[in-house]
């Protein structure tokens, strides 16, 4: 038995029941009966503020899924999206006695695995904290993993997965499929991103894959400095990503920047299939000579062929504009259900493109698609499988981190141009001839065997041996709807019947009761035929509204959360996370715009190569 856990799933009730009940009386106004009823933007808006304060008391966990949970709009309406990438590590560093306990266990004595060795933390966050230290002559990053941040996580996993079930009662199919999803997902995630040695082998062979490119640069690790809760990098300075004003200042060209780190993870996921998926800010560094530097691999993983192949045939389809190929890939992923209403979806993805290409949309296009969904994009049937979650990750925040580069950059013309010159889409050509080839094959095949059959067929219905099951499907559950209607008219009758009869024969009390509960199955009639509302939702589109808010006005429509449909990789980038997109995992953050870490270094440039 772990007390710990026990204790923490407690504490966790008592931060979230509050809202958990406000969610489910949305469902059902009464809990057990009762309509839905509407909830506004606004109101989302507050919920989601005093779900970010939760998750900020809970500690580095929560902080940690928040911060994944900000880039999930298949769970997470878009005013939360909004509001969690806010979250920050905004951790104090460990006291430096515990951190020397973890070096010393590992390395032994700090004065002799190190020539020099800075004991103020350069940056400190939930998971880990850094130091600039000297080896062999040359200034390094040293990472520490946090003294009895092991515990913490695992007390607090378990509370995660006895959540789950009690969640999925609350919410559709699709977001159900997409918290265990999610909880796997996060449970894998931050157990690898605690292993230093795991981090290690991953920045070494992702270095090793851009050898060739100098304008990528990856910090080397110190192999005989370095355990799996002690991680010593190669230091290497650099302006921020996001410090536009700087990048200016050294006269660098943002849109080459912006298109160098696209495709840069181009390259990671679809040549090399292995990739960095912390791109936030904090995590990204420009060279004076325009070299891009890339920090914290504490977050990556690995794409199968399967996905690799998929993402291709999306932007291909993208960049053909054709909303049907988008449509079979996505459900091809597992990302759309195939039950989905594809007229609805296409129009989705129709404005989705138009916006990922800095394009203006009209308000009024939205306000019919917004008719026709009738709900936000949260309950939309998407789902996200868990070998694709980390993909939509690095989709999402590459976004935000181009668009502050450069407000109008193009996602899908620089995908398009890199498709071609990679020679994808040429082979993709060839492989639908192929294809179109081999059904002619088949078909001329079938055409030979096919009349031997049919005679058989006929042969067995002419002997009336023929018998026939038909199954009808009933997603909408009318039938359902229509018998309680008929048990319901039934009993109203009855009870007209009744009350007539006690009328006349018996006394005023008897016919009242008889009465008020004919009465009541009156109204559970009329109910039954009255149309029910959806929640409206209100568009808001990343790119059009931060360049309302760069021009101070204000957007006249709420957020539907139509991210780009294919910005960075990966098929759609999805809830409009606005610009920077710095809800990353990684453990530094500028302090002028919250980000994943706690940042304690010069704001205009990278103390070091390795987040805390």
């Amino acid at each position: 038995m772990n007390l710990r856990s026990y204790w923490r799933f407690l504490v966790v009730v008592k931060q979230f029941l509050p809202l958990i009940v406000a969610y489910a009386r949305d469902r059902r106004r009464f809990l057990l009966f009762g309509r839905s009823r509407q909830v506004s933007p606004a109101t989302r808006r507050r919920r989601a503020r005093k779900l970010l304060q939760s998750l900020l008391t809970l500690g580095p966990t929560f902080i940690k899924l928040g911060q994944l949970l900000s880039t999930r709009p298949d769970i997470l309406p878009p005013e939360y999206i909004d509001e969690f990438t806010q979250l920050q590590d905004s951790v104090p560093p460990a006291e430096w006695a515990d951190a020397r306990g973890v070096i010393e266990a590992d390395l032994g004595p700090v004065e002799q695995a190190f020539d020099e060795f800075d004991t103020d933390a350069i940056s400190g966050a939930s998971l880990g904290q850094v130091y600039l230290a000297e080896h062999g002559g040359e200034q390094v990053a040293v990472k520490v993993r946090r003294p009895g941040v092991e515990d913490l996580v695992e007390a607090d996993l378990r509370v995660i997965r006895w959540s789950i079930p009690i969640l999925s009662r609350f919410v559709g199919e699709a977001q159900s499929f997409s918290l265990e999803t999610l909880a796997d997902e996060f449970a894998k995630t931050i157990r690898e991103e605690m292993d230093y040695a795991r981090e290690a082998r991953m920045l070494e062979e992702i270095k090793e894959n851009f050898a060739d490119n100098p304008e990528i640069r990856i910090p080397s690790v110190v192999d005989e400095r370095s355990t799996g809760r002690v991680l010593t990098m190669e230091y290497v300075p650099g302006t921020k990503i996001s410090n536009v004003e700087e990048l200016d200042t050294r006269r660098l060209d943002r849109t080459e920047l912006a298109e160098t780190l696209q495709r840069a993870y181009l390259d990671m996921i679809i040549e090399d299939g292995v990739f960095h998926a912390d791109p936030h800010p904090g995590n990204l560094a420009v060279q004076d000579d325009g070299t891009l530097v890339f920090y914290d691999f504490g977050m990556s993983g690995y794409v199968d062929p399967f996905i690799q192949d998929r993402i291709v045939d999306f932007y291909a389809a993208v960049a053909a504009q054709d909303i049907d190929a988008i449509l079979d890939t996505l459900i091809e992923m597992g990302t759309l259900s195939p039950e989905a209403d594809r007229q609805v979806m296409a129009d989705v993805m129709e404005l989705a493109i138009a916006d990922a290409r800095g394009e203006e949309i009209e308000q009024y296009r939205v306000q019919q698609i917004v008719q026709q969904v009738e709900d936000t994009i949260y309950e939309f049937p998407l789902r996200l499988p868990s070998n694709l979650a980390l993909v939509l990750r690095v989709a999402t925040v590459v976004e935000g981190v181009c668009v502050t580069l450069d407000p109008e950059f193009d996602f899908i013309s620089v995908a398009t141009e890199y498709l071609g010159e990679q020679g994808f889409i040429e082979e993709g050509v060839r492989e639908y001839v192929e294809d179109r080839v081999t059904e002619v094959t088949d078909a001329a095949q079938s055409a030979v065997r096919v009349p031997p059959k049919l005679e058989s067929a006929l042969d067995t219905i002419e002997r009336d041996a023929l018998t026939v099951k038909a199954e009808l499907k009933d997603p909408d559950r009318r039938f359902e709807r229509l018998a309680k209607r008929v048990i319901l008219g039934l009993v109203f009758t009855a009870g007209v019947l009744a009350t007539t009869v006690l009328y006349v024969f018996e006394t005023a009390q008897a016919t009242g009761i008889a009465a008020g509960l004919t009465l009541v199955v009156g109204v559970l009639i009329w109910r039954s035929f009255r149309k029910r509302r959806g929640i409206r939702a209100e568009p808001q589109f990343t790119r059009q509204a931060m360049r309302e808010r760069d021009e101070g006005t204000e957007s006249e429509g709420p957020a539907l959360g139509l991210g780009g449909a294919g910005p960075g990789v990966g098929p759609g980038s999805g809830a409009g996370t606005g610009p920077g997109a710095d809800a990353g995992e990684g453990e530094s953050a500028s302090p002028s715009r919250p980000e994943s870490g706690a940042d304690t270094g010069n704001p205009e440039d990278r103390p070091g190569s390795g987040p805390g």
